[in-house]
């Protein structure tokens, strides 16, 4: 008998990034009809393949006074359609969906939790979203963490229980595409990037994401800063969302703009994007909190010596002192002493290279995670 599953996620751009080769997988090996719920973007159904459908929502990020509404939304599809099972993730899309799916009693409510928000905050505001978190939690009949200290901690917080919760394989979501983030072109693409933006033999920086105060936006520029003074070639490709924290010091984001060393790419497709991990010498990621680190990975499969934060998520894709370097959250000088150690031991680099794209190939390739994942979906719609 056909199954009807329900993918839920905030913003369209998730599902693309995180899930669309899940659904694509499924639909390849299951007799299954699948549907997706988030918020509108133009053209999103024909951007879709045709056996995916397509249900867009007023669904915002953030806290929102229409969240009641969105939740509204989500129930009357859910009510109608009757799926077997539905799965969610992001904040507000997880929140809105559970309590939805609860109250139909969709019989499998399955809860993707990829990062757990609140790590990031302090007092009320903490509070308030562990509350979030913990109705999330209770609503959803199957919980699976991003990692497994991501699972230990919510654990250890009583977010629920160890028999609800389970991880994947070795975590992450659905991995990393090695055709595509193909090593064997690296010197190809390293050669092209350096070409356009005129650089020699410079050593690069790159960082990946959004440049805000949790993804260790202070720390990155302040440690950088630092490094350029010492090294005036040393450059910074920073690519992504520019939105910039309002809290991140005025100044420092003036100097940053200013400074010719750095360059600043808006958001690439993914096709694009590994051009640029190409040139590389290093990947710095000093984040706050982490589901489990997709741009790390990446960063493991083209090659680049990692630098990342010992927090639960990033500090488990890779092993410290082997396939990256390890530092404290929020901590500008042991960031820039592990900066300095990149450039300057040759030997270190060149082993946290191939160590990075050797764990990557063995743990996070792509066709060996979805493999995982449709062996659980199986166990999950037997069981139901």
């Amino acid at each position: 008998m056909m199954k009807k599953i329900c993918f839920i996620t905030t913003v369209p751009v998730t599902f693309e990034t995180f899930i669309l080769e899940t659904a694509k997988y499924l639909n390849k090996n299951m007799d299954i009809q699948i549907h997706f719920i988030s918020s509108f973007e133009k053209n999103m159904d024909k951007n879709l393949p045709r056996y995916i459908k397509y249900h867009p929502i007023d669904m915002r990020r953030g806290t929102d006074i229409k969240a009641i509404y969105s939740i509204y939304q989500i129930y009357q599809i859910l009510k109608k359609e009757k799926f077997d099972m539905v799965q969610y993730t992001t904040p507000n899309a997880a929140l809105y969906s559970s309590i939805a799916s609860y109250f139909i009693k969709v019989p499998i409510r399955l809860y993707c939790q990829w990062g757990i928000r609140y790590v990031g905050f302090e007092n009320k505001k903490r509070v308030l979203f562990k509350l979030f978190e913990k109705i999330t939690c209770k609503y959803s009949t199957h919980i699976r963490a991003a990692s497994k200290k991501n699972l230990e901690f919510a654990i250890s917080e009583k977010l629920y229980s160890n028999t609800k919760g389970k991880l994947i394989g070795e975590g992450g979501t659905i991995g990393v595409d090695l055709s595509l983030f193909n090593i064997a072109k690296k010197n190809t693409y390293n050669k092209d990037i350096r070409k356009k933006f005129k650089i020699t033999n410079e050593f690069v920086f790159g960082f990946i994401g959004r440049l805000s105060i949790d993804k260790g936006a202070i720390e990155l520029l302040e440690a950088f800063k630092e490094i350029s003074k010492q090294i005036i070639t040393a450059k910074l490709f920073i690519i992504g969302n520019l939105e910039i924290n309002t809290c991140i010091n005025k100044d420092l984001i003036e100097w940053a703009k200013n400074n010719k060393n750095i360059i600043f790419i808006e958001q690439i497709k993914r096709e694009e994007l590994v051009k640029y991990y190409s040139i590389f010498d290093c990947f710095v990621h000093p984040t706050y909190r982490e589901g489990f680190g997709m741009v790390l990975q990446e960063a493991g499969a083209m090659g680049c010596p990692i630098i990342t934060t010992d927090i639960p998520g990033a500090g488990e894709v890779m092993i410290n002192g082997e396939s990256c370097l390890l530092i404290k959250s929020k901590d500008t000088e042991e960031l820039k002493r592990g900066m300095k150690e990149i450039i300057f031991n040759h030997n270190k680099r060149i082993n946290l290279s191939r160590e990075a794209f050797k764990r990557t190939k063995e743990k996070f390739c792509r066709k060996k995670m979805l493999k995982n994942q449709l062996a659980d979906y199986i166990d999950l719609l037997n069981k139901e």
